[in-house]
């Protein structure tokens, strides 16, 4: 009497999922340097909004803002996970912003404008 039988034997299953376990391991780290990635294009985007802001309120009132004063001026919101520092005087302001969940990496950028920028960083986007 023959039988047939059809399906995977134990062991051609267990390759299955030794492979997909390799593939999951080469994925894993390429996707949280992803998202680091994209909090820190989060935390340049905050600080470029804030450098907008900061021309808006100058604007309006002839001085420049602080973190407070920007957001009851122009709803002026960061993105989730970033905290930002802004110091102002007469001349010009420095702005600092952080997002403390960045894994590895860089987590802060800063710009200064007029206030005591050196040459050629005056507006410029740092992120060291």
């Amino acid at each position: 009497m023959l039988r047939n039988r059809k399906g995977f034997t134990l062991i051609e299953l267990l390759i299955v999922v030794v492979i997909i376990g390799i593939l999951a391991a080469i994925a894993i780290p390429k996707f949280a340097a992803t998202k680091d990635k994209a909090k820190l294009a989060s935390v340049k985007t905050d600080v470029r909004n804030s450098e907008t802001a900061e021309e808006a309120y100058f604007s309006d009132y002839a001085t420049y803002g602080t973190f407070t004063q920007l957001q009851t001026a122009s709803n002026f919101n960061l993105s989730s996970g970033n905290t930002m520092t802004i110091g102002t005087n007469v001349s010009g302001y420095t702005t600092t912003a952080t997002n403390s969940t960045i894994s590895s990496g860089i987590t802060t950028c800063h710009v200064q404008v007029a206030a005591g920028a050196t040459s050629g960083d005056d507006g410029y986007i740092r992120c060291p």
